[in-house]
Order: C-alpha cells, then structure tokens, then sequence
C-alpha cells in the first residue's frame, strides 16, 4: 500500500442483517488495494473502506458492492 490512502462512505440502501454486512464489507476488503472496510450493526446502511487509490477506485468499490446483489450510493469524506 502507498502512504496515500483515501476513504469512501458506501450508502447501502437496504437494511442488512449482520451476517450479509459481515460478507460484504468481507468483500469489499478482499479488493486489492482497500486497506479496510468497515460496518457496523448499529449503522447497518453505512460501510466506510479505506483504500488506495494507486491501486483501487470509488467505481471499483461501488461495483464490488453490486455485485452483492446490493444498491448502493457513494458518499465522499
């Protein structure tokens, strides 16, 4: 990883049960070049990913995200 990373917030727009956020943030963090992705059952539409983005893109996130089977939005930080 470089020692510039970025975050992203992902908006999920369904309401996931704690074992489907779980899987994805899984997912999400299986990207090469995300350093973390995070969710939390208390914000269960909100998964923050910190990335490089040297490596990986916002768009890359947001498609591994969809290819969950998940709708979701970006938000910048």
């Amino acid at each position: 990883m470089s020692k510039s990373l970025a975050d992203v917030l992902v908006h999920v727009d369904q309401t996931l049960s704690h074992d489907r956020l779980a899987s994805l943030t899984s997912a999400i963090a299986a990207l090469d070049g995300v350093a973390t992705a995070e969710g939390h059952d208390a914000k269960p539409h909100l998964v923050i990913v910190t990335y490089d983005p040297a490596k990986v893109n916002s768009q890359a996130i947001l498609a591994a995200v969809k290819a969950q089977g998940v709708t979701a939005e970006l938000i910048g930080l």
